[in-house]
């Protein structure tokens, strides 16, 4: 029995198990090395996003609609064409701008978390499910937060 013991100690020590104090600083310091990574490629993410910013424009020239990071209208401008048609076609187009907008957001989103943290960790599948549920449009019915009726 003892032969047995001795030996599975031996050789656990010998392959750097838990009994093996210099294993187990270079674990240590590769896990540390990876978290750091991971904290800088956090940090270059956020600030990328935090900066993004997305232009549309309609294909008949009557608006052209800016939306930041979270989606959020920045900038309007209409078109001179836009005196011209009816308010309710103007006002369906500046919609569908903004959601065309934010579904370029949204694919510019996932290119940055592809570049940085990565599409296939398990923070950039939480992240980008997060940006996909909240720019995207699944249903086509604009039920985003800038779409809120009675909003002014």
């Amino acid at each position: 029995m003892d032969g047995i013991g001795g030996d599975m100690g031996a050789g656990f020590a010998s392959s750097g198990g838990l009994l093996d104090p210099d294993g187990a600083v270079e674990r240590l310091a590769a896990w540390k090395g990876r978290i750091d990574q991971l904290a800088a490629d956090t940090r270059a993410m956020s600030d990328r996003l935090q900066e993004l910013r997305v232009t549309a424009a309609d294909g008949n020239g009557l608006c052209e609609v800016t939306v930041d990071s979270t989606g959020a209208l920045c900038d309007l401008r209409l078109g001179p064409r836009s005196q011209r048609v009816a308010p309710d076609v103007v006002a369906r187009t500046v919609m569908d701008t903004i959601r065309e907008a934010k579904r370029q957001l949204a694919d510019r989103t996932q290119e940055i978390i592809a570049d940085t943290v990565g599409a296939d960790s398990a923070a950039g599948r939480a992240i980008a499910e997060r940006v996909g549920q909240q720019l995207r449009d699944p249903d086509g019915t604009g039920s985003g937060a800038d779409d809120q009726p009675g909003r002014w």
